[in-house]
């Protein structure tokens, strides 16, 4: 055998091709994708190196995404551990936020552990019985589904225009008459047909605002570059929020037939963002275009269809049907409208579906063409009618047994379903904290800053970098120049994160988002007040330190029994002064026997709030009964110290 294809090798040694592709990079082959083929001594090497001659690996069924706590209890390690690993991999998790597949695999196989996805059966929808599904459960390869972001007038729209011309036959185009927010496209790639599904949103906005109330549905993020231009405010705040993501990101370099374009020097900013071309030995892709002249499309879809391969996109079309919900709007005469994404399984017409407080049975379902059509597979956007209420963006939508079940699950959910997905947002919150703490759990502080001119948000940014971080890690998610909008406020709902404002006001949608969220809009005029606060709130993010303070002491000479069975110690207080509702600890010959709250405090048959020293009184402390004569009760305070 003289070669083997990446894709058929990664097959071979049950692994993605991304994982087998950086193998070879370590081993000093550079491939150009799964296509690419290898001789067949850098396969045998590549077998030696991913456990082939290694002896078989232990296999544990789990979840498909498990949470990582889930995840560590089958690995049997501690999910502190598992974090560390995560957290060596580029990833902050919460223990109970779930992982990709492909993330957990990987980590797994540090443990010399593989993973076998099961499949977990809902009991939260009834589904409908497969009257018309066909028989497997096979999963296909789906098509990527992409979102195209950018500064204004860098060319998103005109990008967008010229990809979707360039695939629909001449003439038909003018004919379109319905927009749904998303499209599908064809392109050819290695002598087949693959599609391509790209979401026409607001921009980042709305992709912050649906993944705020945890819908994922993107794949890879599309950055218009205006070559002519480069980085502006709005590009910085769709990398921010693509990489809140963790999606991948493929540069478009737009407007490169301009006289005054140049590439080199967007190249260079992005570097400046954490974004490394690939030609400057980083990661990103960064392809030249020209929207106008519909130059440089077919290389920029190749590189969608490149990195959808490289992702290994799949999805069950014979499994029930679910989507997520891209857009909403009532209309006259029609009723409910919704743009749904089908994710899995395939969508037909005649289904109960259920999404958020809304249900009903598809009427009809129109594709991006305008087209009535019957069915909609994985990755396809379809707008639907014959829903009873407008569903909001980002909601699941599922098929349910009949009309009846998906009423009483939608009236079930109801209102409470909106208070607790905002409830459900991990805000930042000292009680939440502790609980995270407890777990085991990395602490982190997110800010989202903005400022008034360009130096002073540098300026900002350079002194919170300076703060002794310690226990707590401080990311900034977002700085840029301006007022606090409402957008910087659906970027803090999505990564828990607090808004700081310097020298700058929030407007009234962001006031109004602020309030809706629940988030924390913070803003100062002098610096060092604004470094002072971070620094205090970080210290306040950290597990208290508390310290005793003795306040008194009293014998026990004698006790009573209550007729409920409380045991009250007859005391004489010796020093100090004994405090209701501080706590208090019972010796005997040194040795504690409790330690709980004074819950009760008398002196004859009143009830006092405290008792000097040379006094005699009645005690009780929490549900302690043993108490015996010559007792000593010992009453204290906690006080928290502040953090040096």
């Amino acid at each position: 055998m003289l070669g083997i294809r990446v894709s058929e090798l990664a097959k071979e040694l049950e692994m993605s091709a991304t994982d087998l592709i950086g193998g070879l990079g370590e081993f000093g082959v550079k491939v150009s994708g799964p296509a690419a083929t290898i001789d067949a001594d850098t396969a045998q090497a590549m077998r030696e190196m991913f456990g082939k001659n290694q002896g078989e690996s232990k296999t544990v069924e789990i979840v498909a995404s498990p949470t990582v706590k889930e995840l560590a209890e089958a690995l049997g390690a501690p999910a502190s551990d598992v974090q560390k690993k995560l957290m060596g991999m580029g990833q902050l998790v919460a223990i109970n936020q779930r992982l990709l597949q492909d993330v957990a695999k990987q980590l797994a196989a540090t443990y010399g552990i593989k993973l076998h996805a099961k499949v977990e059966a809902k009991v939260a929808v009834p589904h409908a019985a497969p009257k018309h599904r066909a028989p497997g459960g096979s999963v296909v390869v789906r098509p990527p589904v992409v979102t195209i972001m950018g500064h204004v007038d860098h060319g998103k729209t005109t990008l967008l225009d010229a990809i979707r011309k360039t695939n629909v036959v001449e003439g038909e185009f003018g004919g379109i008459t319905q927009h749904i927010g998303a499209y599908q496209i064809e392109v050819e790639h290695e002598g087949e047909k693959r599609k391509i599904t790209f979401l026409d949103t607001p921009g980042h906005a709305a992709f912050t605002a649906m993944r705020a109330r945890g819908a994922s549905v993107t794949d890879m993020a599309i950055l218009v570059v205006a070559a002519d231009d480069g980085i502006m405010p709005q590009t910085i705040e769709a990398i921010d929020h693509a990489q809140a993501a963790e999606v991948p990101i493929i540069v478009a370099v737009n407007k490169i037939d301009k006289p005054d374009a140049n590439p080199d020097r967007i190249k260079t900013q992005l570097t400046e963002h954490n974004m490394v071309p690939r030609e400057y030995g980083g990661d990103v892709e960064c392809v030249p275009v020209s929207a106008k002249m519909k130059t440089g499309l077919e290389n920029l879809l190749e590189h969608i269809v490149f990195q959808a391969d490289l992702m290994e996109l799949k999805a069950d079309p014979h499994a029930k049907p679910t989507g997520t919900i891209i857009e909403a709007r009532q209309e006259v005469g029609r009723g409910p409208i919704a743009t749904v994404l089908v994710q899995e399984g395939t969508l037909r017409i005649g289904d109960a579906v259920v999404c958020g407080i809304a249900h009903g049975k598809i009427r009809a379902m129109i594709n991006d063409r305008g087209e009535r059509i019957t069915k909609a597979g994985p990755a396809t956007p379809v707008e639907i009618t014959g829903l009873s209420v407008v569903p909001q963006a980002g909601d699941l939508l599922e098929e349910a047994k009949d009309e009846r079940a998906a009423r009483q699950i939608a009236e079930k959910r109801g209102h409470s379903e909106r208070s607790t997905r905002l409830a459900s947002a991990a805000k930042v919150t000292l009680e939440d904290v502790y609980r995270r703490i407890r777990e085991g759990e990395a602490i982190s502080l997110n800010l989202v800053i903005k400022g008034d001119v360009q130096g002073s948000v540098e300026a900002v940014v350079g002194q919170l970098q300076q703060i002794d971080q310690g226990e707590v890690r401080l990311r900034i998610i977002h700085s840029g120049v301006g007022p606090v909008t409402e957008n910087d406020v659906m970027l803090a709902s999505a990564t828990s994160a607090v808004v700081i404002g310097f020298n700058v006001r929030a407007d009234g949608p962001a006031q109004a988002a602020a309030e809706r969220e629940r988030i924390d809009i913070r803003s100062y005029n002098i610096i060092y007040e604004l470094t002072a606060s971070v620094e205090r709130a970080m210290k306040g993010l950290l597990a208290p330190i508390f310290e005793e303070v003795p306040l008194g002491t009293a014998e026990v000479r004698a006790t009573f029994r209550t007729p409920k069975g409380v045991v009250i110690a007859g005391c004489y207080v010796t020093d100090g002064k004994i405090v209701r509702n501080s706590q208090a600890r019972v010796l005997r010959a040194k040795e504690v026997l409790i330690t709980d709250k004074i819950g009760s405090l008398k002196h004859i048959k009143d009830d006092v709030r405290e008792m000097a020293q040379g006094f005699e009184c009645g005690i009780v402390v929490g549900d302690f009964i043993g108490f015996q004569i010559g007792d000593i009760i010992q009453a204290f305070e906690l006080r928290q110290v502040e953090r040096v």
